[in-house]
């Protein structure tokens, strides 16, 4: 008998999200654009507070691509990105024709390290390419070291692109991740602690910047009767009919968050009398996460050679998913090439790490079915 599968992270719905799409049918507002998208925009600003401009998107990548270009990158110029990160966080840099300069993770947050980030800045203002832009993430909803970074781009003056797409719900010192950068992004794909099926949001601090991120969004439209375009324009704008299905969750938000905080909780107990495994957490109280996915890492030299595999592979023969963390982007194929600072923290994690099923509708029966395959691999 092949048992049910229990899913990294699966889309949980709130119940009312039909509400809103019943809303679009009746009123045939099928296409993009629509009341969900405006009351969708809305509802994140007054989430989200201190006066930001959110503008939904077609997905986060498209707002991290829109985020560069209001913020000036053209081909040529370079930006900082943390190497610990989703490749979404990258490829927009290549879109723009830049050069993405690779930064290696700090212990704590596993965020962009400070240290290795003032080197790279220096190196390259020595180099004749002051970088145009800083690409933070919070990875995996913990938020990387806010104030010093801030600190840190502010010294040498270069805006920071904030990718909130994992940390929605998450806060530092009681504010809002989404709302630390000069822009900021948010993900809506399937896996997150909300969704929208698909799409993503970008956040301005005025609302200048988000009239220009809808215009290019909706192909640089010129205010003419007929179609006309003086600037490159995307499609990018989120449709009705999805926003409907964002409205519903942001109803269902602070409960998701607390489900998923509870998973983590579950993990930190599970391994507690487990010697070498680490669950990521949080450094100190002034950092709330929403902990998207909850995380460990194994050191096999106090496991007695469990590795993160042994476990993966474990996990995986009983139909449970996991995955090892994101795969630093300046070892990807495809980036390797590109300038990289720092030292080997982001490749140790990746090599020791592994996400475990996080959803926040997980049930009892999921939890004894991970925690029995945890025993049988750990002994205990």
């Amino acid at each position: 008998m092949i048992k049910n599968k229990i899913w990294l992270s699966s889309p949980h719905m709130g119940g009312t999200e039909q509400n809103y799409i019943q809303e679009a049918f009746d009123a045939n507002w099928v296409a993009p654009l629509g009341p969900n998208v405006n009351g969708f925009e809305q509802d994140l600003e007054n989430y989200l507070g201190n006066h930001v401009n959110v503008g939904a998107l077609s997905s986060g990548t498209a707002a991290i691509h829109l985020g560069l270009i209001l913020l000036g990158v053209q081909a040529g110029d370079e930006v900082i990105c943390q190497t610990m990160t989703f490749s979404a966080s990258a490829n927009p840099i290549l879109y723009v024709g830049a050069t993405p300069v690779f930064i290696d993770s700090e212990e704590e947050t596993w965020n962009l390290c400070p240290l290795a980030l003032e080197a790279a800045i220096i190196d390259r203002i020595q180099k004749g390419k002051k970088p145009k832009a800083i690409i933070t993430a919070h990875l995996y909803g913990v938020p990387y070291q806010i104030e010093v970074v801030r600190a840190l781009a502010n010294s040498y003056k270069i805006p920071i692109l904030e990718d909130a797409a994992s940390a929605l719900g998450s806060t530092y010192k009681g504010q809002k991740c989404g709302t630390f950068g000069d822009i900021s992004i948010l993900s809506f794909n399937g896996n997150k602690i909300i969704t929208t099926s698909g799409g993503g949001a970008i956040i301005t601090k005025t609302a200048a910047q988000k009239e220009k991120a809808i215009f290019y969004s909706t192909q640089s439209r010129d205010n003419a009767s007929h179609y006309q375009h003086s600037e490159i324009g995307y499609n990018y704008r989120m449709s009705n009919i999805c926003a409907g299905i964002g409205r519903g969750q942001m109803e269902v938000l602070d409960k998701h968050v607390v489900l998923r905080r509870q998973m983590h909780d579950f993990y930190v107990e599970v391994f507690a009398s487990i010697e070498g495994v680490d669950v990521f957490s949080t450094p100190n109280e002034e950092y709330y996460a929403n902990y998207w996915l909850s995380a460990i890492t194994i050191d096999e030299n106090k496991t007695k050679g469990i590795t993160r595999e042994t476990l993966r592979l474990a996990l995986e023969a009983e139909n449970i998913e996991s995955r090892p963390l994101w795969k630093p982007m300046h070892l990807q194929p495809i980036f390797e090439k590109y300038p990289y600072y720092g030292s080997n923290v982001a490749q140790n994690l990746f090599e020791n790490g592994l996400c475990l099923p996080s959803g926040s509708n997980l049930t009892n029966d999921d939890r004894e079915r991970i925690v029995k395959v945890i025993k049988a691999v750990f002994g205990s």
